[in-house]
């Protein structure tokens, strides 16, 4: 048996290191790589990858669509005839409105990777092109990509799992650590925490295995509503004179404006715990008894999820939660936290594809990329779209609003995507090619810590699959660009490239063992600033934590961070949720039967809300709202906050006869209507009504 170190590389917080026991050409289990520590560990979607990677639906041809955009209608072909036809068709888009008519989607697919990374290769194919049209931002992390360089002067602001060792406090704050993962060392080193009495907070709307098996305790509030919660928090916090003055007045700016806020000054309106409740639905005893066990422990690490900002109001969320660390004195500190998304810090140096600048240089917002093809220039965007090319994306299923979604795959004169299995979005692509699992191929990782992978090739490629890295080496050479895309490199010569650029000493030595490891486990962002604000300034105007901040201001936000109400209607009374499965990277495992059994895809309702309906458990519903309507299984549960419904996104879409979708695709429910300044995300602020069907 041999034991071959390779490194997952799904779309999710971690990447983490591993290793394939393998026999007789299959992998016979999976493990972790000893190398990476005791805290390391996998999860089940990189336990049983096997399952992907040898499942009956995966393609093994070039496709070439023969009927209507979304009819499954394709011939296999051959790749001479597939390359040639994109390349020509590529060619006569740029002949005919320029390079900018194609936009480039996808990205998210092996996103970790140095050379087969799904963003970096085609966008330097795209660039050597004559440029496209990008987008900013992403659909996970758009309001705090955006929001928390106006606070902190950068996005590298979180901390290693390791120097949580010596927190006395966590507050996960919609962060379902146990389902999804904020770095591959982070829930273990949550389990022993707690194993030493250390209490665990999560405050959600529902009641997730996070609670279930990390939590001490449990803090309802409705989804869209986290910054009133935080904001009565520090009411508290201000009125029981729990505040670090000291702390606030050396390291930070503005905060008095906050203050003022907090307690009315400005609006009239004290933002108590009883204003509070009102809004998001928690209790005020259970605000009061949070804000004197978090002001009275030091140090606290609050770790928020990436979900309080996918909402309408998301980045005042994000802006408060570090106003809230600052306030207690816990950023900087080991044992604190910045109050930002856990995984921000950068691993070890490493070489990598090299990206040309785009020479159209010309983006839309992700969240609203299908306005852009549908409205183009006389909507207001740069460009008039006429082609997509997707590498790594189920954007059509994964955005909001998929009939739109659909709409504007329909509107193309062109679109081409690399994939592994006939998802929402290949079925309306004009071409399909088909590619490696990151299985298939050696490839460099990064990390979810202070470390980098080395992941080695485990199975050959199937007949007739490619690499994107090779793909975009063949479709450059037809067009002209061959030489200046691959520079002339293998892969391996890439590979040895980006080590002959690292931090790493030897390559074989990181190949045969898999992982390198920074010299700092145990790193907390900004503690150089905290030991020494003036040699160590912030890249903020003041230097300092920016609590408030006239330049956002003048992107149309708030100086100071607010409370932005989300309104109900009598048609749409309930809020929902769509979070993310234990057993799937957003869309990907769910044509795999064996994962997309383990988790039942139902409407998750409160036994109040369904008594009201005349719903029971397993009854058929309705569930409908402004874009659409699915038809779903019931699951009546008081692990839903009443008033709050949830359906977990992911699943493939599929639509009846009628129009309605019955796969339990949630994103027929959702809006493009985004949060602002960001053009974020905010599928967590969706209202629906539910009913029997």
């Amino acid at each position: 048996m041999r034991r071959i170190p390779f490194a997952c590389n799904l779309d999710c917080g971690a990447g983490c290191a591993l290793i394939a026991e393998y026999e007789n050409n299959k992998i016979l289990r999976v493990t972790e790589n000893p190398l990476a520590g005791e805290y390391l560990a996998g999860c089940i979607r990189g336990y049983q990858i096997d399952r992907a990677q040898h499942a009956q639906d995966r393609l093994t041809k070039p496709l070439i669509r023969t009927g209507p955009r979304g009819s499954g209608e394709y011939k296999e072909t051959t790749w001479d005839e597939a390359l040639d036809y994109v390349a020509s068709n590529l060619l006569k888009i740029r002949e005919q409105y320029g390079p900018e008519a194609v936009l480039h989607l996808g990205g998210s697919g092996a996103s970790r990777g140095t050379l087969h990374n799904t963003k970096n290769t085609v966008v330097r194919f795209l660039s050597l092109y004559g440029g496209y049209t990008g987008r900013f931002f992403s659909y996970s992390t758009a309001a705090t990509t955006y929001a928390t360089p106006f606070v902190l002067g950068t996005n590298q602001a979180g901390v290693d799992a390791d120097s949580l060792e010596n927190s006395k406090l966590i507050i996960l704050w919609g962060a379902n650590v146990v389902d999804n993962r904020f770095g591959s060392l982070l829930e273990k080193r949550l389990r022993e925490l707690k194993s030493r009495g250390v209490k665990i907070i999560v405050v959600e709307p529902r009641r997730t295995r996070t609670v279930k098996t990390l939590g001490t305790d449990w803090v309802q509030v409705y989804p869209g509503t986290d910054s009133a919660l935080m904001l009565a928090v520090l009411y508290e916090l201000l009125r029981n004179d729990l505040v670090q003055r000291d702390y606030i007045e050396k390291y930070s700016f503005g905060f008095n404006r906050l203050e003022e806020y907090v307690t009315g000054e400005i609006d009239g309106v004290p933002k108590t715990p009883e204003w509070a409740e009102a809004i998001c639905g928690t209790p005020s005893n259970r605000i009061r008894w949070l804000a004197k066990l978090y002001g009275e422990t030091h140090p606290t690490a609050l770790i928020p999820g990436l979900s309080i900002q996918r909402t309408l109001g998301g980045e005042e969320a994000v802006r408060l939660s570090v106003a809230l660390q600052t306030a207690t004195g816990n950023i900087g500190v080991t044992g604190g936290s910045s109050g930002t998304y856990i995984s921000t810090l950068p691993g070890p140096a490493m070489g990598s594809l090299p990206m040309p600048e785009n020479p159209k240089g010309i983006e839309v917002p992700t969240y609203t990329w299908p306005h852009a093809v549908l409205e183009g220039k006389a909507g207001g965007f740069p460009s008039d779209i006429k082609a997509v090319y997707n590498v790594g994306g189920n954007y059509l299923n994964q955005g909001s609003d998929i009939k739109l979604n659909i709409k504007a795959f329909e509107s193309l004169e062109f679109s081409v995507c690399h994939e592994r299995f006939l998802t929402p979005t290949a079925l309306y692509c004009d071409v399909v090619l088909p590619v490696t699992t990151f299985l298939e191929r050696d490839d460099i990782i990064r990390g979810g810590g202070n470390f980098i992978l080395y992941s080695n090739k485990v199975y050959d490629p199937i007949s007739d699959v490619k690499s994107d890295y090779e793909i975009f080496c063949l479709l450059s050479e037809r067009m002209g660009f061959g030489d200046a895309y691959s520079e002339g490199r293998t892969m391996d010569g890439w590979l040895r490239k980006f080590v002959e650029d690292s931090e790493v000493p030897d390559y074989e030595e990181f190949k045969q063992n898999g992982i390198h490891l920074g010299l700092d486990q145990k790193r907390t962002a900004f503690s150089d600033f905290i030991e020494d604000p003036d040699k160590y300034p912030l890249n903020t105007p003041s230097g300092k934590i920016q609590i408030s901040s006239e330049t956002y201001a003048r992107t149309g936000g708030s100086a100071f961070p607010v409370y932005k109400p989300v309104s109900l209607s009598e048609e749409y009374p309930l809020r929902m949720i769509t979070p993310k499965s234990r057993y799937r990277i957003n869309s990907t495992n769910y044509n795999i039967a064996w994962f997309r059994e383990r988790e039942e895809q139902a409407l998750w309702i409160h036994p109040v809300d369904a008594e009201k309906r005349g719903i029971t458990e397993g009854k058929q519903v309705l569930i409908s709202s402004p874009q659409g309507a699915v038809l779903i299984e019931a699951h009546v549960t008081e692990d839903m906050m009443e008033g709050v419904v949830c359906l977990l996104e992911g699943a493939w879409m599929r639509f009846n006869d009628e129009g309605v979708e019955v796969n339990g695709s949630v994103n027929v429910l959702t809006s493009t209507v985004p949060t602002l300044p960001s053009h974020g995300s905010r599928t967590h602020s969706v209202n629906v009504q539910v009913q029997l069907a």
